[in-house]
């Protein structure tokens, strides 16, 4: 298990993740956290499908670059908060189920940079399956101007 920079990482991580609005409005809740890795889940919601009727791509990226930036922000410092430099997605399996779980982790975590993935998962009827990965770099930003609430 990686070392934690940050004491309060944990906690901090979570208050982070409960001012994301668009994480309230897809319905997606945190299953775990420790240091270096986060699991989210999702469940599904017939107004986030495509027009197959699957979940749509675009929610299955957001919510697996959540998990990939929220378990880089586990390890940062105290004085970070995290943005998403790239990343990459790559979809295996039509998002078919009843929920789904994503799993962020972290690969290697440096002062600035750190390099994540991500695997989500579809349970449907029981049966899990992997439907996509991420890769991801994932940025430490000191900037106390980011720690100000957003607009309304």
């Amino acid at each position: 298990m990686p070392d934690l920079r940050d004491p309060n990482a944990l906690p901090r991580m979570q208050a982070a993740f409960d001012r994301q609005g668009i994480m309230q409005t897809l319905g997606v809740t945190v299953d775990d956290v420790a240091p270096g890795r986060v699991t989210l889940c999702l469940p599904f919601a017939p107004h986030l499908t495509q027009h197959h009727g699957f979940l749509h791509a675009g929610v299955i990226t957001t919510v697996m670059d959540s998990a990939a930036g929220f378990a880089a922000f586990t390890l940062m410092d105290a004085e970070s908060e995290v943005l998403t430099a790239e990343f990459k997605s790559s979809f295996i399996a039509p998002a078919r189920g009843q929920s789904f779980r994503v799993v962020g982790d972290v690969i290697r975590s440096g002062r600035t940079l750190t390099f994540a993935q991500a695997q989500a998962f579809a349970n449907d009827n029981g049966v899990e399956t992997l439907i996509a990965t991420l890769s991801a770099t994932m940025m430490a930003v000191r900037n106390p101007a980011l720690r100000q609430p957003g607009p309304g």
